[in-house]
């Protein structure tokens, strides 16, 4: 797996290195599909989403912030610093760490993300514009990542049901790459989704470390700067000038078709309680392609936990026996749904996962 297999969205990080996300093989390679994770969706809304502008509620001024309040001010740190550090990602056995380059001037924002660990890879993004080039084979892949309507936009929405399925409270104070950093717990309400630790840098309010959280408070992986520099002098041109530069590799656009689950022949015959469809994509090969036969991906979010639905025509040679898969917190489940294979994919537990396989049916 390589770090853009990752994100899925503008709302998704680009640095995470998702060497350790399992995803379905055939779809990797033939779609370059990306699961949506809830901890890169964390990570991607608090240190590199958009404008969003914060309601203070009176529990606020007297110290205690909601769940919203607290992402708000996580995710607006973003937007008023320029920053450098380095990231390390572990999930059980796997770890990996990148080198960040973050800059943002109000409307536009840039990132640069270059792998230390596993192949050599550079991404930059600018808004939802990604480039990821890949030195060993001389690939560079070019792709606009549409916008899920999550969070961080959520928050700014009547449909926010955050608060519904989420509580906060914060936990003390802990020095994280050299900075302080409130500690703060997004709990769930329910059995369907995992929780999340998240140290918020105290005069910022910037994501310095974030942990997802199983049973009894478990943790499942995190993401922590071990080096973090804020108001860096990082140079926005400098970042356009290498996105534009792919002298010397070759250039993929890989094409998604948006569309519908029930234009596809598809629908969830009992809804997963608190998750919402999102997007819908399949994967464009052309006037060779039967009908009906393009391989389908179905998001679903609460607002924070998101989940995938990977549906392709059944091929005995490449589908075996019905399976699940756990690496860290992101959970797969595989099965035959009739002449097609689901793989439901996310970061939740298998029991949700379940849910979502066994509500899926075809219409026609």
């Amino acid at each position: 797996m390589t770090p853009h297999l990752f994100a899925a969205s503008p709302n998704m990080p680009v640095f995470a290195d998702a060497s350790f996300v399992h995803i379905p093989r055939s779809l990797a390679r033939r779609g370059r599909w990306r699961p949506v994770g809830a901890m890169a969706l964390l990570a991607a809304g608090l240190l590199l989403g958009g404008p969003l502008q914060a309601q203070v509620s009176p529990g606020a001024q007297n110290g205690a912030r909601t769940v919203n309040e607290w992402l708000t001010r996580m995710h607006e740190a973003s937007r008023q610093r320029a920053y450098t550090g380095t990231l390390v990602v572990s999930a059980g056995p796997a770890m990996s760490a990148s080198k960040i380059w973050h800059v943002c001037d109000g409307t536009q924002q840039m990132e640069r993300v270059d792998t230390l660990t596993g192949t050599p890879r550079t991404t930059i993004r600018r808004n939802n514009e990604v480039i990821t080039f890949e030195p060993e084979t001389k690939t560079a892949f070019v792709e606009k990542r549409e916008s899920l309507g999550m969070f961080p936009e959520l928050l700014r929405t009547p449909s926010n049901l955050i608060p519904q399925f989420y509580s906060a409270r914060e936990t003390g104070v802990q020095r994280v790459a050299g900075h302080l950093a409130d500690m703060v717990e997004i709990l769930p309400r329910d059995e369907l989704r995992f929780g999340y630790r998240i140290w918020s840098e105290r005069q910022t309010g910037l994501v310095v470390k974030l942990q997802t959280l199983g049973e009894q408070g478990a943790v499942l992986e995190q993401m922590a700067f071990s080096e973090l520099h804020l108001d860096a002098s990082v140079s926005m041109d400098k970042l356009q000038r290498l996105m534009k530069d792919t002298r010397g590799y070759e250039v993929h656009k890989p094409v998604l078709k948006k569309t519908t689950a029930e234009a596809e022949g598809w629908r969830l015959k009992e809804a997963v309680p608190g998750f919402t469809a999102m997007s819908c994509h399949t994967r464009d090969a052309g006037a060779a392609q039967a009908p009906g036969t393009a391989p389908m991906q179905w998001v679903f979010s609460d607002g924070l936990a998101s989940v995938s639905l990977f549906v392709e025509p059944f091929d005995p040679q490449r589908h075996g026996l019905e399976k699940a898969a756990a690496v860290g917190a992101t959970h797969s489940v595989s099965k035959r749904v009739g002449d097609h294979w689901l793989t439901v994919l996310g970061e939740v537990p298998p029991s949700t996962l379940r849910r979502f396989a066994l509500a899926l049916e075809r219409t026609r």
